[in-house]
């Protein structure tokens, strides 16, 4: 019935026992531990690979400190905070974007540029977002 077919789907084998369906299957503590290992790896990546996180993870480091303290009450430090954390966010997936772009097109691609594109404009409405918050809360 599936001779057709160019993967028969009786014969796919079972996957790697560390796969990822059967990591997301366990249960418990365990499946935590490993996420925060996943999520720890994932912050190294960044800050060895991509220039862009180092540079804004630095000015959370040096305003961070100061939406704490500038902030009047605990409303406007979240504000500050949280505007500042979102840009960090947002460039975590956009170097996931990208990273998964590069691996599955390597040669020049309208659409694979596009999604750059897009996510670097992502990147930079966080920023201007960030910059409107900390305006707005600290001019009042």
């Amino acid at each position: 019935m599936w001779e057709w077919y160019p993967c028969n789907p009786m014969t796919i084998p079972p996957p790697p026992p560390e796969s990822a369906a059967l990591l997301k299957s366990k249960p418990g503590l365990m499946r935590i531990v490993r996420a925060l290992g996943y999520s720890l790896k994932g912050f190294v990546a960044a800050f060895r690979h991509e220039a862009a996180f180092r540079q804004e993870l630095f000015l959370v480091a040096v305003t961070l400190p100061l939406g704490l303290y500038l902030g009047k009450n605990g409303i406007e430090r979240a504000l500050l905070v949280g505007s500042l954390l979102l840009v960090l966010i947002v460039e975590l997936l956009n170097s996931a974007v990208e990273a998964i772009v590069d691996k599955t097109s390597p040669e020049f691609n309208e659409l694979a540029g596009r999604a750059k594109d897009l996510g670097s404009a992502a990147v930079m409405s966080s920023l201007i977002s960030a910059g409107v918050v900390w305006g707005l809360v600290l001019l009042g």
